[in-house]
């Protein structure tokens, strides 16, 4: 028998999308952690206090809470800043242009932190020099083989995160199969072995975090920024490298199908301080012809 869940409630101070708020803690469609909608989602996590699932609904201006699972009261918890009812919006206010139409369209995005650093590192890890398929499906792979079943209803399947103590004790040749080849297999196995230290970044500031994650060999400025935004909620992070979002600028701001880093910095400059919501705005709209190759990160 199931226990009953933990439940909460927590009144919104302003608009809130689920879907494009929570986005980037899925990874792909496939991903056996979460299930996500426009208004609502499903998400197992590993807290420190163990494995939880929660379900979010937003209803009647107000988020509705209910989590299974030893870490189910720290999932709570940590509900304000999952969803972004921290976000800070100061500094950021385009009357006009491209950035402001999209703020106009998409006023429920936020930006959220999730805390889980481990959750975000290791498929920024699984993306790291191939397409975004390649990657989704090398992070859906460990997670099916190293995961455990997510608690919660019946009905809902989802996995849990594998334990960080079970990944720093695999080698490269059991992580071979399921489409990590040696590099990637080595980076998160090093990851995975200073997983404490690696966590406490969401007690750091963004500079002192990014230091922290590039000690690890083979942690880059790509994978550093994507764990800063979505674990520790960097409005401002920008992954240098990231094919998508160079083009994303330069069709957006100029017009021009394909970009580069440099380009993308300079026409994000103005906005700093929210660069990385910038970048979220451009990939809720996806405005610019996809091509393939453009989702190939660098580390």
């Amino acid at each position: 028998m199931i226990a009953p869940p933990n439940t909460r409630r927590l009144t919104l101070t302003r608009p809130l999308d689920l879907r494009l708020t929570l986005a980037p803690t899925r990874y792909g469609k496939g991903d056996p952690s979460c299930l996500l909608r426009s208004d609502e989602c499903f998400r197992a996590t590993r807290t420190p206090m163990g494995p939880a699932t929660v379900h979010l609904v937003v209803r009647d201006g107000g988020l509705e809470a209910e989590a299974w699972g030893p870490g189910a009261d720290w999932a709570l918890d940590q509900l304000p800043l999952l969803v972004g009812e921290h976000d800070d919006l100061e500094g950021f206010g385009p009357r006009t242009g491209v950035v402001a139409e999209l703020v106009r369209r998409h006023p429920g995005l936020r930006i959220g932190a999730s805390h889980r650093v481990m959750e975000a590192l290791v498929p920024a890890v699984c993306a790291h020099q191939v397409s975004g398929f390649e990657g989704k499906r090398a992070h859906r792979q460990v997670m099916q083989a190293y995961g455990e079943p997510a608690p919660g209803p019946s009905g809902i399947e989802l996995t849990v995160p594998p334990d960080p103590r079970v990944l720093a004790s695999t080698s490269h040749h059991d992580l071979h199969p399921l489409g990590l080849e040696r590099a990637r297999a080595d980076v998160i196995r090093r990851a995975a072995a200073r997983s404490v230290t690696v966590e406490a970044v969401v007690d750091q500031s963004p500079d002192e975090a990014e230091h922290r994650l590039r000690s690890i060999a083979g942690v880059g400025a790509w994978t550093a920024a994507v764990v800063r935004q979505v674990a520790l909620g960097d409005a401002d992070a920008v992954p240098m490298g990231d094919e998508r979002s160079k083009h994303l600028v330069a069709w957006a701001f100029l017009g021009e199908p394909r970009g580069t880093d440099a380009q993308m910095l300079e026409l994000l400059e103005p906005y700093r301080g929210h660069r990385g919501r910038v970048l979220r705005l451009l990939r809720a709209e996806r405005p610019a012809p996809h091509r393939a190759g453009d989702e190939h990160r660098s580390a």
